[in-house]
């Protein structure tokens, strides 16, 4: 067997020391805001994200993949500790954050809400019918029942974090199978993208064990 990397064990440490909840303390919330790589970062570097996918729904087509998406809209899933942040909070951020007043040219980038149970339900609806109450528009984004996720090719996740030179690659191999569930790398892959303030980026850091040069580069992009 091969010596194990200290910076892998780090990264375990960090995820086993009480900072992601059982997955029977967590909740699962899904949008769809146009192209899943900005969500996916942005929602990874919240507090209370236990872990984020990108991937297609929404749509009937069976088995959908990048270039063959059918009916499928772009998304990304959400897994979060309720005692963190709420339902709520995550539904708000997804209205803030892209234009539900319009819609999209194409299916696989309109904005959708789709809900895992009738509370989720009635929280979009509610938030939806007091946004057009407020503004005098009307919301073009759906709210629909999640029916079935189909993750996107391995390229697509943590797009950003990929897309960070020397990191993104040392990463998965290091993570390996683990990589895309990780909540450290939803941590990094937001942070790289601007998202999260510099407390939670340098808390992070401070507690990862990354070669020199790995920091280098994590802290050039932050």
């Amino acid at each position: 067997m091969e010596e194990s990397d200290p910076s892998v064990t780090e990264f375990s440490l960090l995820e086993q020391q009480g900072d992601t909840p059982s997955p029977s303390e967590t909740e699962t919330a899904t949008f769809g805001m146009g192209c899943f790589w900005g969500p996916d970062a942005r929602f990874g570097a919240m507090e209370g994200v236990v872990r984020t996918r990108v991937g297609y729904a929404g749509g009937t087509t069976p088995n959908p993949r990048y270039y063959s998406l059918g009916d499928h809209t772009e998304v990304v899933q959400v897994v979060y500790d309720p005692g963190t942040v709420t339902y709520d909070e995550l539904l708000e951020d997804c209205w803030a954050n892209h234009d539900w007043t319009s819609t999209a040219h194409k299916r696989q980038y309109r904005g959708v809400i789709l809900t895992h149970d009738d509370h989720q339900h009635e929280v979009a609806t509610r938030q939806r019918t007091a946004l057009e109450e407020q503004t005098g528009q009307s919301a073009e984004t759906a709210i629909e029942r999640l029916e079935q996720l189909f993750l996107a090719e391995d390229y697509h996740q943590k797009y950003e974090l990929r897309s960070t030179p020397v990191v993104g690659d040392e990463l998965e191999a290091q993570y390996g199978d683990a990589f895309v569930d990780s909540t450290v790398v939803a941590r990094l892959n937001g942070f790289v993208a601007g998202h999260g303030t510099p407390a939670q980026r340098n808390e992070v850091l401070a507690r990862l064990n990354l070669p020199p040069r790995l920091l280098a580069e994590l802290r050039r992009r932050f």
